[in-house]
């Protein structure tokens, strides 16, 4: 079953998602944010669980707060960062297996053989 072709508004947004999550760094701090819940963590919290930190943090943070993945909102004197995500990652993980492999696999199969 062929399925039409996506929105190119959605392509622009599942690849500039993509984009954002591809390095290792960006990956790991979107990990440490969504196992962080909605309360998020801090900058200061964020560094540590995931040994990058200053500028390079900031950066990374940057990119996939630009990338629609997660926010940052200043509490005090601290700045806290939360995935605001799961459903956009869900969306992705939907986009690579409807979208890409529509011609060979069945999206509700998740098998490949």
């Amino acid at each position: 079953m062929k399925i039409e072709s996506p929105d190119p508004l959605d392509l622009t947004r599942a690849a500039a998602a993509f984009a954002a999550l591809g390095s290792e760094q960006r990956l790991s701090v979107l990990r440490a944010l969504v196992r962080a819940g909605p309360d998020g963590l801090s900058i200061g919290a964020l560094g540590d669980r995931t040994g990058v930190t200053g500028s390079t943090l900031t950066h990374h943070v940057k990119i996939l707060a630009s990338a629609g993945l997660v926010t940052q909102a200043r509490q005090g004197r601290s700045i806290i960062c939360a995935a605001v995500a799961f459903d956009e990652v869900r969306h992705l993980s939907d986009f690579l297996l409807t979208e890409c492999c529509a011609d060979s696999i069945n999206p509700e199969d998740h098998t490949h053989g």
